[in-house]
């Protein structure tokens, strides 16, 4: 058997560092790239609404440009109707691919919620009148209590998470690594009307 020489394990040792190190400063710079983008906003043509802090930034800036037109649509939608007016239902944007739902419920206590995720769609969330808290929390620090059901599109979880108020003129987007736990009281039950366009997730 043929000895493997010292020189030649830490040549193979500062290639494997060599690269890691790549990786590294690659994603760092695609996540500087994907933040910069974020924050231009071009991308909300003219929509008024603004987005959420919590949005995971480098899946956004992915998916937007994996399905540009769906995003776009979307974004339209927001900008060009007067959600303020519009009675509660569903409504067609694009197909299957896009679609809203406008609700007006009275907001739940948080020990009645669940925390949620999706697999095929990403929510985007945001309150028309009133207000509430929405829970965020990336689906690997959560316990899994109802495994994914395809019909519903729903996976549900036990754990914590980050609270947020949610009011009027601002929007969150959910991905599927991101749980949620929407439509949560700031006090009193009150109800408030809520907007959720589901866009297709692209792979």
């Amino acid at each position: 058997m043929k000895r493997i020489s010292l020189p030649f394990i830490a040549f193979l040792l500062s290639l494997s560092a060599c690269h890691v190190t790549a990786q590294q400063s690659a994603n760092k710079q695609s996540a500087q790239e994907a933040n910069q983008w974020f924050q231009q906003k071009k991308w909300l043509n003219g929509l008024s609404m603004q987005p959420h802090e919590s949005i995971n930034k480098a899946t956004f800036a992915r998916q937007y440009q994996l399905n540009k037109d769906y995003w776009d649509k979307a974004f339209a939608f927001l900008k060009n109707n007067n959600l303020q007016t519009m009675a509660s239902g569903r409504y067609a944007i694009d197909g299957d691919n896009v679609y809203a739902m406008i609700t007006k419920n009275p907001t739940k206590d948080v020990d009645s919620a669940k925390w949620e995720s999706h697999r095929n769609y990403i929510d985007l969330q945001g309150v028309i009148s009133g207000e509430e808290k929405i829970g965020v929390a990336p689906i690997s620090s959560l316990t899994v209590t109802m495994p994914y059901d395809a019909a519903k599109d729903l996976i549900n979880y036990s754990g914590e998470g980050t609270f947020y108020t949610a009011t009027p003129g601002t929007f969150f987007l959910f991905f599927p690594a991101d749980a949620h736990m929407p439509n949560i009281t700031t006090g009193g039950n009150k109800p408030d009307k809520k907007l959720v366009i589901k866009i297709r997730y692209a792979e």
